[in-house]
């Protein structure tokens, strides 16, 4: 005899514990309905069916005038001018570095686009370029701005600003490019001895705190033979598994949230911050702690 197969649609399985903030826009499933075909038009994101508007992604609803799309939770990074991302070199080319930056495409660094070391401000020579390699090689990673998007889509990045760079030492931590939170600044010094850099495009970097009163030549020192203490080795290790907690329950990161959940995961040991349970509570604790920010 044939088995009976009972399935649940996918918005029956979506916890919503953590979500308990109104002012967050519903997430929409799969085969949701939307609204009605004649009401609206059809962006991306969306499918028309029985006259109805449906979601063909998981993401946020948005609407621009009649136009309605749902941007998906889970995509790659589609870059705009001015962002700040943190990048991998993966290529040294003739006078240009490939950078991956969680985009459909690799992104470029052009030999022209950086600040040489000492700052010079010269036009590049045969020298720079076979000093490339020296600059900045495969597996380096980097501080950079979009400078300009190419017709099919690929990123040109420059780190002209000397807060832009070659990375040292620190943690990488990468998420969906839609739960970094879009601000004024993305570079923070927390008052725990930690340094954040969100970039828009899911990668996040934690390291000591960085001063910026100090001399970097051209954007390419790093301190690796500088020891980090045990406290801020631990802090930092700590930061990256209240951003994990926070990620796995939708939460927007930006320098309160990734704070209030630090605070909450105090009562908690290292370890325990990779329990399901845990993560969950302290992404319930900091969603809350947000609320009550914002009314006061």
């Amino acid at each position: 005899m044939p088995q009976k197969i009972q399935m649940r649609l996918a918005s029956n399985r979506v916890d919503t514990s953590v979500v308990i903030n109104r002012d967050i826009p519903a997430i929409y499933t799969p085969g949701q309905i939307i609204s009605n075909q004649n009401e609206f038009l059809r962006g991306h994101g969306t499918y028309e069916e029985n006259g109805q508007l449906k979601a063909s992604v998981a993401g946020v609803r948005e609407k621009v005038d009649i136009l309605i799309s749902v941007r998906p939770l889970k995509s790659r990074y589609h870059g705009k001018v001015g962002d700040v991302v943190v990048g991998r070199i993966i290529e040294v080319q003739q006078k240009r570095w490939k950078v991956n930056t969680n985009s459909i495409l690799d992104s470029v660094l052009l030999i022209s686009s950086v600040n040489l070391p000492g700052g010079e401000l010269r036009r590049r020579s045969a020298e720079d370029e076979h000093m490339m390699r020296k600059y900045l090689q495969e597996g380096d990673l980097i501080s950079a701005e979009v400078q300009s998007v190419y017709s099919d889509g690929s990123l040109s990045l420059h780190t002209r600003s000397l807060k832009y760079g070659k990375l040292g030492q620190g943690v990488l931590v990468k998420v969906f490019p839609s739960l970094i939170k879009i601000s004024k600044t993305h570079f923070h010094n927390l008052s725990i001895g930690v340094s954040l850099i969100l970039g828009t495009n899911g990668f996040i970097w934690i390291c000591p705190i960085i001063n910026n009163t100090e001399e970097n030549v051209g954007g390419f020192v790093q301190n690796l033979e500088e020891v980090v203490p045990k406290s801020i080795r631990a802090t930092m290790a700590r930061i990256r598994n209240c951003i994990l907690a926070l990620a796995q329950s939708k939460v927007m990161l930006f320098d309160s949230s990734i704070t209030y959940a630090y605070e909450e995961s105090t009562k908690y040991t290292l370890a325990e911050l990779l329990l399901p349970e845990v993560m969950a509570d302290v992404a319930l604790s900091t969603q809350q702690k947000l609320i009550l920010s914002e009314t006061e």
